[in-house]
């Protein structure tokens, strides 16, 4: 099974219109969370539920039980038009889950269309700050989505240049721009992912950092993983929590491959709390001993005492 994270992007579709009132068929967990506690991102249940057969979102009714069964109460959704906002802003206002940023793609590199993707971006983040959303993660795109053709450096200047635009119309709102990677901004000597930093005004393009992404693409190295949360600590908002086990993506987060008790002392120290979200996902190779609620809920469980001194 295909488990990108981009291809999910270039498919998903949130159900409207849908009543997510009933919560019968799961036991709900009792954990109750705050406002700053740890949410999940919504490729997570898009990757279990899809190694199960079903698709995330196509019963809401469903999946919101599923989601509350597993103890979490907050949620980063990914969205790719301003109509999704407000029918999903209903939908978790009634469960009481709250969402506090959001995934939304971009195509930055082209000059043809930035211009275009921008005001895409924004009619989506004016339609979420409404909804109280305050940050806003993404991603630009590569050239392709499974090729390995790199950007120019031209490409890379035009993508830095959009991207500081898109954060200080975004700041003019209220929101906050995270920018985050995949595997792919790593290659040469992670050329396209300092250069979005580098080549951006730290006071509107701040960081989500994750951790499994940077490991992977710099070739599961911990020593560049740590060598960038000190390089650009000062503007990590948020953070996205994947374990693995020899290279895979594990089934539960927990023990692996990242030291992620040395993230956090290190985040602690510099008396960080960024946005912590759950993002454990399934690939192959991944275990799969237990359902989505059951693996979702144990790894937020874990989750709660590693990250514990961030909370």
């Amino acid at each position: 099974m295909e488990h990108n994270r981009r291809s999910f992007l270039k498919t998903i579709s949130l159900a409207t219109g849908a009543t997510v009132l009933s919560q019968k068929g799961y036991p709900l967990s009792s954990v109750k969370t705050s406002t700053n506690d740890i949410a999940c991102q919504q490729y997570t249940w898009y990757s279990y539920f899809l190694r199960e057969n079903k698709n995330w979102m196509e019963n809401p009714e469903t999946s919101m039980e599923a989601f509350l069964a597993s103890g979490l109460r907050g949620y980063e959704p990914s969205f790719n038009g301003s109509e999704e906002v407000a029918i999903l802003h209903q939908q978790l206002k009634q469960l009481e889950i709250g969402h506090k940023s959001m995934y939304v793609n971009s195509v930055l590199h082209e000059p043809l269309i930035v211009e275009e993707n921008i005001l895409q971006i924004l009619s989506i983040a004016s339609e979420a700050v409404k909804a109280g959303i305050s940050i806003l993660v993404t991603n630009p795109t590569p050239i392709n989505w499974n090729g390995t053709e790199n950007k120019s450096d031209d490409q890379l200047k035009t993508q830095a240049i959009a991207l500081n635009h898109l954060g200080e119309k975004l700041k003019a709102i209220g929101m906050i721009l995270a920018y985050h990677n995949h595997d792919a901004e790593m290659r040469e000597s992670a050329r396209e992912f300092h250069h979005m930093l580098t080549g951006t005004d730290p006071s509107v393009v701040k960081l989500c950092l994750d951790p499994h992404w940077i490991f992977r693409g710099s070739g599961d190295s911990q020593v560049a993983l740590f060598d960038i949360v000190e390089m650009y600590s000062s503007r990590i908002v948020e953070l996205h929590i994947r374990q693995s086990q020899d290279g895979i993506w594990s089934e539960v987060f927990e023990e692996g491959d990242i030291d992620y008790s040395r993230l956090v002392s290190v985040l602690n120290n510099k008396k960080l709390k960024p946005h912590l979200v759950l993002e454990q996902a399934a690939e192959n190779g991944t275990p799969h001993t237990m359902d989505a609620v059951a693996a979702i809920g144990k790894s937020l469980e874990n989750c709660k005492l590693i990250f514990r001194e961030l909370l």
